[in-house]
Parts: structure tokens; sequence; C-alpha cells
């Protein structure tokens, strides 16, 4: 065994990555505060073809040197747009027929392997802030919430890593 050389990975150009198909998620941050993991998440979503990310209340907005770090060009091929309210962001997805789910421990919350997708929906994937999580309000304009399992004595994970461990579920499973 060896590792890949970066030519072998058949990456996409900016260019290749805006024309091809996207999976069928935009992802919200609700009033995520960290930087670093804002630009993780531009990262994830590079990965995983999504559609966009739309950014709200403080969540902070590229171009900013702490979100590149760790997005690494991501903010270039990953279309955002940016809304004061989560709210009004995601009540406009619903308008436009996105399933809104957001990523939250909630009464009738699923774990991301048991969530139905369906072929022809399209969803937005809310992720809430760090402490807090998603706000109320947008909980109560959710079609759904998905809980990621835990086992051991912390209660949350690091909102990067949950959408890791969602859209590698969600989009998997579309892709397959």
């Amino acid at each position: 065994m060896r590792k890949l050389t970066n030519d072998e990975l058949n990456r996409k150009s900016f260019t290749e990555f805006r024309a091809s198909e996207k999976s069928p998620f935009i992802i919200v941050l609700d009033n995520v505060r960290s930087l670093n993991n804002v630009g993780s998440i531009f990262r994830t979503a590079d990965a995983f073809l999504v559609e966009a990310i739309w950014l709200c209340g403080i969540t902070a907005t590229p171009p900013h040197r702490e979100i590149h770090k760790t997005a690494l060009g991501a903010t270039e091929s990953v279309e955002w747009r940016y809304f004061e309210s989560s709210a009004d962001a995601v009540r406009q997805l619903k308008e436009r027929g996105y399933t809104i789910v957001s990523v939250e421990q909630a009464e009738g919350a699923v774990s991301p392997d048991l969530f139905v997708t369906e072929p022809e929906k399209r969803y937005a994937l809310v992720f809430g802030h760090e402490i807090r999580g998603v706000t109320e309000e947008v909980v109560n304009l959710s079609d759904a919430c998905i809980e990621i399992p835990q086992y051991g004595t912390k209660h949350s994970f690091n909102v990067a890593v949950s959408a890791g461990i969602v859209l590698w579920e969600l989009a998997g499973r579309i892709k397959r």
C-alpha cells in the first residue's frame, strides 16, 4: 500500500466544481461563532458537493483570515449567502420547497442513519451555535430533526464534526 499523490486524487478544478451536479443540500449555519468551525464546514461542504452554505446571524462571512485557515480555498468553490436572521433564511428555503432538517437534540429527533431521504427532495441542514445549538424558533420551523447518537459523558459534538457526520451519512446515501 502507498499514499496517493495529489495528481492521483482526481480533484476538480473550481470551474469543474461549479459545473458539477450538486448534492441536494444547503447548509444553514445558525449563529455559529467560531470562524474555524465555519471554515471547516466550508471544506466539508466542498467535499460533499453541497449546493450552498447560508450563513446567519453572528456567523462570520468570507473573506476572513481565520475562516480561510480551515477552509483551504473552499470559500471560493462553495456558494454562500448571508442572512441577518436564521428564521428568515429558513422561511425562504421552505418557500423554495426545501425540507428543513435541524441537527439538534429535540423531541422526535432521529439518528442520521434512520433519517429517510427522498430522491426528488432538497434539504436544508441547519447547524447551530456551539453552546446554545439551533434556535428554538428555527427548530419550530423545521420539518424534522436529526440527533447524532453519543455514548460518552459529553452531550454534544463540535458543530463542524456534526456537519461531517450528517453529510457523510446523507450525501453518501444519495450517491449510493
